[in-house]
C-alpha cells in the first residue's frame, strides 16, 4: 500500500467514526489528581507516601500534611506506598467530564512495624561538609529525660530563692489590683470552697499545724 492509499484509509475512518476517535482522544486526556492520604484508625495524615503509576512509574510524594497533587490519565492506576503502612491501589475512572479528581485515600498499618529513615539529597556535594558540622541531631530519650530532669531541679532552686526587686513589685502590685477590684463591698470568703478545704486537708495531715519543740540551750 502506498502512501495515497493509507491517507484515503484514515480520512474515510474518521468521516465514518468520528464518535469513536473523540472518545479515545478524551480517554488520553491528562488530568489533575489531588487528595489527602491518612491513617485508617485515627485518620492522621501520612507523609512521604510515595505514589507509582503503572504506566510511568513513580509519580510523586506526599508532603508533611499528606497531601498530594500529580498529573495522571484517566483509568491510570495509582499504587500508595510506605514502609509502616500495607500497599494500597486506587484506578482513576475512565468516565470523568473534567480535569481534575480529588480523593481522600486511607492506608492500614503494616503487621510488621520498623523504624524509618528518609533521606533526602542535598542540591550540591559542596554543601555536604556544611550541614555535616552544623547540624544538630535529634534528642534521644535519655537527653530528653535530661533536660527534664534539669527544668525540675531550676523549679525547685527557684523557690528557694529569696525574691528580687523586681518579684516583690509585681506582688504587691497584684495585691493592690485585688483590693481595688473587691473595692467598697466584700471580698469572696473560702469557707465553702473545696479547693480551700483540701488545702487544709493536704496542710493537716503533712503536719504544718503541729507545734515544734524549742531546743534549750544548755547553761554552764
Amino acid at each position: 500500500m502506498n502512501h495515497k492509499t493509507i491517507i484515503t484509509l484514515l480520512l474515510l475512518l474518521t468521516a465514518l467514526f468520528p464518535e469513536g476517535l473523540k472518545a479515545q482522544k478524551r480517554d488520553n486526556t491528562y488530568i489533575l489528581f489531588t487528595g489527602l492520604v491518612l491513617t485508617s484508625d485515627s485518620l492522621k495524615p501520612i507523609p512521604y507516601v510515595a505514589i507509582k503509576n503503572n504506566r510511568r512509574g513513580l509519580a510523586g510524594y506526599t508532603d508533611w500534611l499528606g497531601h498530594f497533587d500529580i498529573v495522571a490519565l484517566k483509568g491510570d492506576t495509582l499504587w500508595f506506598v510506605q514502609a509502616e503502612k500495607s500497599t494500597s491501589w486506587h484506578i482513576i475512572p475512565d468516565t470523568l467530564t473534567g480535569n481534575r479528581y480529588n480523593i481522600i485515600k486511607t492506608m492500614v498499618q503494616d503487621t510488621i512495624d520498623i523504624p524509618v529513615i528518609f533521606i533526602r539529597a542535598l542540591p550540591s556535594k559542596s554543601f555536604f561538609d556544611h550541614e555535616f558540622v552544623n547540624s544538630t541531631p535529634p534528642d534521644d530519650a535519655y537527653e530528653i529525660a535530661r533536660k527534664n530532669l534539669e527544668l525540675e531541679a531550676a523549679k525547685e532552686e527557684m523557690k528557694l530563692r529569696p525574691s528580687d526587686a523586681k518579684a516583690s513589685q509585681m506582688m504587691i502590685a497584684q495585691s493592690r489590683i485585688q483590693q481595688l477590684y473587691y473595692y467598697k463591698q466584700a471580698p469572696p470568703q473560702n469557707y465553702l470552697s473545696p479547693t480551700a478545704w483540701m488545702q487544709f486537708i493536704e496542710a493537716w495531715k503533712r503536719g504544718d499545724f503541729k507545734k515544734k519543740k524549742r531546743k534549750s540551750t544548755p547553761t554552764y
